[in-house]
This record gives C-alpha cells, sequence and structure tokens, in this order.
C-alpha cells in the first residue's frame, strides 16, 4: 500500500469519525450514518490495498 493511499484512507476514516460524532451531538441521524459510511469506505479500501500487498508478495515483485 502506497502512503499516499495510506493517508487518503486515514483522512476518510477520520472525516467519518467526525461526522458520526457530530452527528449523534447533534441528534442528526443522516450525519451519524454518513460519517459510519464514510468509515466503512475506507476500511474496505484499506482492506483492498493490504490484498493487492499480499497478492504482489506471492508474485515475487
Amino acid at each position: 500500500m502506497g502512503i499516499q493511499d495510506k493517508i487518503a484512507n486515514t483522512a476518510q476514516d477520520v472525516k467519518g469519525k467526525a461526522k458520526e460524532a457530530l452527528g449523534d451531538a447533534t441528534d442528526n441521524d443522516r450525519l451519524e450514518a454518513e460519517g459510519k459510511l464514510d468509515q466503512a469506505g475506507a476500511s474496505a479500501k484499506q482492506a483492498g490495498e493490504k490484498v493487492k500487498d499480499a497478492a504482489k508478495d506471492v508474485m515475487g515483485r
């Protein structure tokens, strides 16, 4: 996983956590759900990058 991908995924996760917290604090269910969705997207991207890295290791690159 490239450093730029890690930074982007982490930023998306942090953004999601902030949205979720703000939504919870203001009783805004839509914003809270968006935050959870952002976090899930970041996790999925990180998992995909790990699979790509593992495949590269297997292929000997």
